[in-house]
């Protein structure tokens, strides 16, 4: 899927408005004048006066109204401290790259995701204009706003480690933090993949442990180079390749958390605080302890918390 940006006036975002009026969806992404769809194109316009057009017929469509705008020479946040990042170098915010994230490693309830996404330098002011930063900065509704739209924009790969399967291998020994590495490896491998034959300027993991270690997890993978990957904490600042495969992440996690509430007909929440243990012991309760593998992390202490909570109520 293309996708062309145009510069425009308050009054030409005013006009196409009304010439789309009978395609206007009725929600918009967070910071947007409208968004409209038509048979091949989706429209949305922004109050800075950027107007993005993805579809098949996205240059078609864009030609109605303009041509298109020169990358911005800005640049990305984070991009001029990111030489005191350890082995990032600097400039790295301007490159074209591959950036990955996990998400519900601390959460009781639901699975891990792991997200890689390629982002091209001449992208990135797209990106922020979308709204991309780090997720934890975003509530869920923009979370699921942008990573719907920026889904159709960047090449990514999502991993996603059911609870089942994660029980499985923990308890086979598998530290977390292998099973991290495991899937952030995949997960960039498969983005590699899907955009040959272009090749990253840099590839930038959110760090979770240190490289050596991470790359002793992978001893018995196939690996991404070792000369091509950079690692740093807080990487959603450096890169917005980091900071969007944050968001599509977590998009993910959120419809995994919506489909584990359905099967047990009541909201499961996030984290693993005193909350998750009052949940898991009413699924417990109406569903039978057995249950509990495909919805949570069994080695977390909130499993014994939870197990005490229906001993309490069952006395």
């Amino acid at each position: 899927m293309g996708n062309v940006v145009l510069n425009l006036e308050m009054s030409k975002i005013s006009e196409m408005k009304n010439y789309y009026g009978k395609q206007l969806l009725e929600k918009n992404i967070p910071g947007s004048v409208f968004a409209a769809k038509t048979s091949a194109c989706m429209i949305t316009a922004y109050k800075s006066g950027k107007v993005l057009f993805q579809g098949n017929d996205c240059e078609k469509e864009a030609g109605k109204w303009g041509n298109a705008s020169a990358p911005s020479k800005k640049t990305t946040p984070g991009a001029a401290k990111s030489s005191a990042k350890g082995d990032v170098p600097a400039g790295i915010g301007e490159m074209s790259a591959i950036g990955s994230d996990e998400v519900g490693t601390g959460d009781f309830f639901g699975p891990i995701t792991v997200v890689a996404a390629y982002v091209r330098k001449e992208d990135i002011p797209l990106l922020r204009e979308l709204g991309v930063r780090d997720s934890k900065d975003l509530n869920d509704e923009k979370i699921i706003a942008i990573a719907k739209v920026i889904k159709d924009v960047v090449p990514f790969s999502l991993m996603t480690l059911k609870n089942d399967k994660y029980n499985q291998v923990q308890r086979s020994g598998m530290s977390q933090g292998k099973m991290k590495a495991i899937l952030h490896n995949q997960a960039i491998l498969n983005v590699l993949d899907k955009i040959a034959p272009v090749k990253p300027e840099a590839i930038l993991i959110d760090q979770f442990v240190q490289p050596s270690t991470y790359f002793q997890h992978l001893k018995e993978q196939k690996a991404v180079a070792k000369e091509t990957v950079y690692f740093s904490t807080k990487a959603e600042g450096i890169h917005l390749a980091v900071a969007a495969a944050s968001i599509l992440a977590r998009y993910a996690f959120i419809q995994y958390i919506d489909k584990l509430s359905e099967a047990a007909g009541f909201k499961i929440p996030k984290g693993a605080g005193a909350q998750v243990d009052v949940a898991a012991a009413k699924l417990i309760l109406s569903k039978g302890r057995d249950i509990l593998p495909s919805f949570v992390k069994l080695h977390f202490a909130n499993t014994e918390k939870a197990i005490a909570l229906v001993n309490k109520k069952q006395r």
